[in-house]
């Protein structure tokens, strides 16, 4: 941020497929009930590649991110006592702003509010500017703002920002079915990106005796890693073969299959191989099936024979932010392999940060002040 003219840089989107734009933007006044905070760090999410590679929609020119994590420098200081915030606080700014009134709202579900709002929305053209996360300066409402505990860095907060509280709702929504996660003998994770990743760390302090996480293609980097966090085998499908990784994780319970299944991949192939994998009651989550990549071929009689328990997720609510920031906090070994998972670029440097988070290169890529 350039602090003598008071301006601020942000990338703005500009369609798929085309490159970002970073501007310069003036930093306006604080809209009453807004807090305006300054970036440390903004995750690049895969539902932002799905937008840049066109397979969701949002209207460009926009600054679009939503795992803003800075630290909050104006705001009305006696609204944002509030909501126990407080001028040089460390923010997760939540872009969900649920209707309260729909019946999923009501009965406590508000992560799948039908009538869903964002806080990113605004546009570029019109005071305060930027609302994304992809700039130097946020301007989000304070009550979708979530002080981060003090004992917290939040650069290795920002990792997970997004990718934690998805997980996290993902569980939730298992024990809102009544399923015990605390007495799992063996689980398995597919994909080893941000949200299977932390999908490893979560399940690895649930207990479960035995963790596999399942892979597409050789990356010893990315296996060394999924190891770190509590992988007990990584299996890689493009080694062994998707046949044989099927046969080994049948082999459990005694032969009738994992109790549970995390699909974190974003690959439709990988769901017909969850489904096969599971014992029967097993619990199949999916979180991870989040733009429309294509169909597949299933066996639905699989579902009946086996009772399968199967649980997709697609958003999470300010509770799972909040259970995020606990989990951290009780699990302080975990923070050094969560920081090191981070690639970090300048705004400026955008272009060059989402060509590498679609090649593969990053487990996590985040835009940095």
């Amino acid at each position: 941020m350039c602090v003598n003219c008071n301006k601020a840089k942000a990338a703005v989107f500009m369609g798929p497929e085309l490159s970002f734009e970073v501007r310069e933007f003036p930093v306006a006044e604080t809209p009453a009930g807004y807090g305006r905070s300054s970036l440390i760090a903004s995750g690049v999410c895969g539902t932002d590649v799905h937008f840049h590679k066109g397979k969701l929609f949002v209207q460009p020119p926009t600054v679009i991110g939503h795992e803003f994590v800075g630290r909050l420098e104006d705001c009305d200081i006696a609204e944002a006592e509030k909501y126990g915030l407080h001028i040089g606080d460390n923010v997760i700014a939540d872009i969900a702003v649920p209707c309260g009134e729909c019946a999923l709202c009501l009965a406590g579900d508000d992560a799948n509010c039908v009538n869903m709002q964002v806080t990113n929305g605004g546009s570029i053209d019109t005071p305060p500017y930027l609302y994304g996360g992809y700039a130097q300066v946020n301007y989000t409402p304070l009550a979708n703002l979530i002080p981060i505990p003090a004992q917290l860095d939040p650069a290795m907060v920002a990792t997970f920002a997004c990718p934690g509280p998805t997980a996290i709702h993902a569980f939730a929504l298992a024990r809102r079915a009544n399923i015990d996660l605390n007495h799992i003998n063996a689980a398995v994770v597919q994909g080893l990106g941000p949200v299977g990743c932390f999908a490893l760390l979560y399940l690895k302090a649930l207990g479960v005796k035995r963790l596999y996480a399942i892979t597409a293609v050789k990356d010893p980097v990315r296996e060394e890693m999924a190891h770190r966090l509590g992988a007990d085998e990584v299996l890689v499908l493009e080694e062994a073969g998707a046949a044989a990784v099927t046969e080994l994780l049948q082999k459990e319970n005694g032969g009738l299959g994992v109790d549970l299944c995390f699909e974190a991949s974003g690959a439709p192939a990988a769901v017909p191989q969850g489904m096969e994998i599971l014992r029967n009651r097993g619990v199949y989550l999916i979180p991870g099936q989040y733009s429309n990549s294509g169909g597949i071929t299933i066996q639905p009689q699989m579902i009946t024979f086996k009772a399968l328990q199967i649980i997709g997720s697609s958003q999470y609510s300010v509770v799972d932010v909040r259970e995020y920031l606990d989990f951290l906090c009780a699990h302080p070994e975990c923070h050094d392999a969560i920081h090191a998972l981070g690639s970090r670029y300048p705004v400026e440097q955008v272009n060059q940060a989402f060509a590498d988070a679609e090649a593969g290169k990053n487990i996590k890529t985040l835009l940095v002040m």
